[in-house]
Parts: structure tokens; C-alpha cells; sequence
């Protein structure tokens, strides 16, 4: 059997990174919404905001481990499948990924122990400044990132040394390429997109929880919480994507033909199409629905401002039109999805009906893919669109490949990561579901709250402390909260 190399090598890395991405996003997200919640019982007193904030805790270690076991894979198939692209950009990423690794991740794992463990061990403020720095070095993580690869997409502050397969690029200007055109535009994306898969997730488990009449006191402050996150980001989602798309059509006019599928360049204003199907062998989009002049007025604010076709750039320097098309346009409609039910929601929370509407609240538990998919499908968009190009306008993806790696052991590597990630998958999604099946605990009245001294206070109580605690093993909560009876309310 015939193995392409290229395409091979494209596949496993795109497997690999799409499966860790399920994971930091979440991890960002949560880590903010665990700095709310914690906040507000810092504020507040009421010791339900702690039983989530511990509560989430939980599943934000769980989370944080397989988004560390799956990344660690990227960074050695760099050297194996692209050793001429690692030559390349060696000097850019080293930078990057160097700073992501001193001020975001030993930032966040340092601070993780006091965030799962310290509950008993240090004051409620201590703690508090622990969340915070854990939400911050998750975020940091991303910051890095996606500089690094915005470079890729519109690279800056560099020269280029070396020629033929030895040249490389080397830093002229550390902030040039820092804020280069596009980083942060997509930063801001993607870190919005991180806030609705969290809050997403979070309305998912709480709406889960009420319809089953379990936890529900801590349940409605989870979900009217994470809704009015999910309502705020929706809306800065359709804002910061705005705003990415026009600088988009400045830096990567062949990506934004393709994300339309604007195979002509248009005398006048281009149409901005809702849905279709690309043929790129007839060079037209089938079935396609289209607003007439609607993509000039959003990129230029002009409707008849003139918007490059793919008929505008040579024939090899094209990207793919169906899968850019696609996802681009599933991720704007789930975008405008959120949007619709989050305002939908809110009004509805707003006149004290949101609880009875069971059906809305299946929408909400179902709701949690939306987000997932959206963020995976933006990034398809901006890596497929980039094509044929690695580094753009640089480097093409054909060009970065290793020369010693041969299409058999790719395909032996891919079925091996494969095989490694379900099990991972099936352990994430077994150990996630013992936790949320637990619930989080019944808070306990007798505790010394946040204004108490909580050292000295803790430290005697560890003596008779019986919760336990494992990042591995469910504990039984006490579900119903004052609405079943239990417990008191502060």
C-alpha cells in the first residue's frame, strides 16, 4: 500500500493537537469561573460558592492532568515529521515556547497543589491568590501559544539567515514578533472562546443537576452564574470574530476568500454567503444562500468595496476551499446559536422562570458541544486556510517536512497515538463522570468562614478531618442542598 508522507504526517498532527485541545480550553475557562466563585464566597460569606468552587476544583485537575499527558506529544513531532520547519522557525518558537514554560506553566502547576490541596492547609485568602495565579498561568499558556503560531500566520520582527534547507528566521524585534498583525486578534478569540466552553459546561452539569433534583441549591448558583459568562462572552465572540475576520482579509486575503467561498473576485461587493457547498472543480458554491454585498460592508463598511477572489492569486498558492468553508461557517453559526439561547435564557431567568422550563434546560445540557466544536472547527479554519503554507508566504507545509521519516512510520506512529488517546479519552470521561455524579459536597456549617483565622484554625481540624480527599475517587455528596432540607444558608 502507497503512504503519502505529507499527508500523513498533516493527519497525525492535526489528531494530536485537535484531541489536546479538548482540554486547555476548559482549563482556562474554569480556572476564571473557579476565581468568581471563590471570590464571591470570600465576599459573601455563603459557604455554597466554596462547596463549587471545590466542587470545580476537582474537575479542573482532572482536566489539567490529560491536557498536560496529551501535550507533551506536539513538541517531539516537531523534530520527528518536521525537522526542516523546527530548523526554520527554531529560533521564533524557542522564544515562545520557552517563555510559555517558565511564566505560565510552572506558574500554574506551582500553584495547582495549593488549589487542590490547600483547602484545609492555608487562610481562604491564601487560597484565593493560589486560584487567581492558576487562572493566570493557564492563560499565559495560551498567550505564548498563540503568538507563536499567529507568527506563523503573519510573521514579523525577523530576517532570514541562511539559505535552501539551512535558512531559518531569527528574531530582529522580541515585541514585533510578539504583536505581530494578527496575535492579538486571535488571542482575544480564542480566550473568549475558552470563557464559553467553561461557562457551557458548567450550565450543562448545573442544568443536568436541577432537572434531576439533585444539588439544586448549589445547581442554581452554578448555572445563573456561568449563563450570565456565557451571555457576556457570546456577545464579545460575535465582536473579537468581527474584528479577526477584517484583519483576516488585510494579512490573508486568499484565506478569506476561502473561509466565503469566493472563487471570482465580484465587480462591486461581494455576497457573503450563509450556507453552500464549494465545488472547487467548478470553481462555484452549490446550494449556496447568499447576502448580495454583505462581506464588503463587514470587511470594508463599504458595499461595493471590492473583495479578492481566489482567481486573484496564482493556482499553487490556493488554499483548499470546502473544509475552510465548512467550519468557518459552523462556527459563526454556533456562535450566533449561543447568542439567541444565552439572551433567551437570561430573559427568561430574569422573570423567574428558567427553572420550571425543563426543556430549556435539556437545551443547556446538550448546549455543552457547542462551544467544543466551535473552537475546534475555528482552528481548522485558520490552519487549512493557511495552506499551502506552513509560515506564511515563507515556508510551504510540503517544503517543512523531515527527509529521514518515511510514510510506514508515520502510519505506525498515528495508529499507536491513536490507540493511547481513546484509552486516555475513556479514563478522562470515566473519572469525569464519577466526579460529577458525586456532586459537589454539602457545605459544612461548623467551619470557620473566610473571615476566620485559617491556619492554625485548619491545622487543628485536621486531626478529625474525615472528608478525605483523591483526585481519582467520587465522594458522595449530599444532594438537594436547602431546597431538600439540608443545611443552612448564610
Amino acid at each position: 500500500m502507497d503512504f503519502d508522507v505529507l499527508l500523513l504526517s498533516r493527519v497525525q498532527f492535526a489528531f494530536t493537537i485537535m484531541f489536546h485541545y479538548i482540554f486547555p480550553p476548559l482549563s482556562i475557562g474554569l480556572g476564571w469561573f473557579m476565581v468568581i466563585s471563590e471570590g464571591l464566597y470570600l465576599k459573601t460569606g455563603n459557604k455554597y460558592y466554596e462547596s463549587i468552587t471545590r466542587f470545580w476544583t476537582k474537575i479542573f485537575a482532572v482536566n489539567f492532568a490529560l491536557g498536560v499527558a496529551s501535550g507533551i506529544v506536539m513538541e517531539f513531532q516537531f523534530g520527528t515529521n518536521w525537522a526542516v520547519y523546527s530548523r526554520y522557525v527554531g529560533d521564533v518558537f524557542g522564544s515562545a515556547l520557552a517563555a510559555e514554560g517558565i511564566f505560565a506553566f510552572f506558574l500554574e502547576s506551582g500553584f495547582l497543589a495549593v488549589l487542590v490541596f490547600g483547602w484545609d492547609k492555608v487562610s481562604p485568602r491564601v487560597h484565593f491568590f493560589s486560584t487567581i495565579m492558576v487562572a493566570f498561568g493557564a492563560t499565559f499558556s495560551a498567550v505564548w501559544i498563540v503568538v507563536a503560531n499567529s507568527w506563523q500566520q503573519t510573521p514579523a520582527g525577523f530576517h532570514i539567515v541562511g539559505e535552501g534547507i539551512m535558512a531559518r528566521a531569527e528574531i530582529t524585534s522580541f515585541w514585533e514578533m510578539f504583536f505581530n498583525p494578527s496575535s492579538m486578534h486571535r488571542l482575544n478569540h480564542v480566550l473568549i472562546g475558552c470563557m464559553l466552553q467553561a461557562a457551557f459546561f458548567v450550565t450543562s452539569i448545573s442544568a443536568f443537576y436541577i432537572l434531576k433534583d439533585r444539588h439544586k441549591e448549589a445547581a442554581h448558583r452554578m448555572f445563573v452564574l456561568a449563563l450570565a459568562i456565557a451571555g457576556v462572552f457570546s456577545l464579545l465572540a460575535l465582536v473579537s470574530g468581527h474584528h479577526q475576520a477584517q484583519k483576516v482579509a488585510e494579512t490573508q486575503p486568499a484565506k478569506m476568500a476561502a473561509l466565503e467561498g469566493l472563487y471570482e473576485t465580484p465587480e462591486g461587493g461581494a455576497p457573503l454567503y450563509l450556507f453552500g457547498w464549494p465545488d472547487s472543480n467548478e470553481e462555484r458554491v452549490r446550494m449556496g444562500v447568499a447576502i448580495p454585498n454583505m462581506l464588503s460592508y463587514l470587511i470594508h463598511g463599504n458595499f461595493h468595496e471590492t473583495v479578492p477572489g481566489l482567481d486573484a492569486f496564482p493556482e499553487e498558492d490556493r488554499p483548499p476551499v470546502w473544509i475552510p468553508f465548512q467550519t468557518y461557517h459552523i462556527m459563526v453559526a454556533i456562535g450566533m446559536f449561543n447568542i439567541a439561547l444565552t439572551l433567551f435564557a437570561g430573559f427568561m431567568w430574569w422573570r423567574g422562570a428558567i427553572f420550571r422550563m425543563r426543556w430549556l434546560l435539556w437545551v443547556f445540557v446538550f448546549a455543552v458541544a457547542g462551544p467544543y466544536i466551535a473552537n475546534q472547527f475555528g482552528w481548522v479554519a485558520a490552519e487549512v486556510g493557511r495552506q499551502p503554507w506552513i509560515v506564511y508566504g515563507l515556508l510551504r507545509t510540503s517544503e517543512g517536512l523531515s527527509e529521514a521519516v518515511v510514510a510506514e512510520q508515520v502510519a505506525g506512529s498515528l495508529l499507536m497515538f491513536t490507540l493511547m488517546y481513546v484509552l486516555l479519552l475513556a479514563v478522562w470521561l470515566y473519572v469525569l463522570n464519577e466526579k460529577i455524579q458525586a456532586g459537589p459536597e454539602e457545605p459544612d456549617w461548623d467551619a470557620p468562614g473566610p473571615d476566620q483565622p485559617g491556619f492554625f484554625a485548619a491545622a487543628a481540624r485536621r486531626t478529625d478531618h474525615t472528608s478525605g480527599y483523591s483526585l481519582t475517587s467520587a465522594h458522595d455528596g449530599q444532594d438537594g442542598g436547602t431546597a431538600n432540607g439540608g443545611g443552612k444558608e448564610e
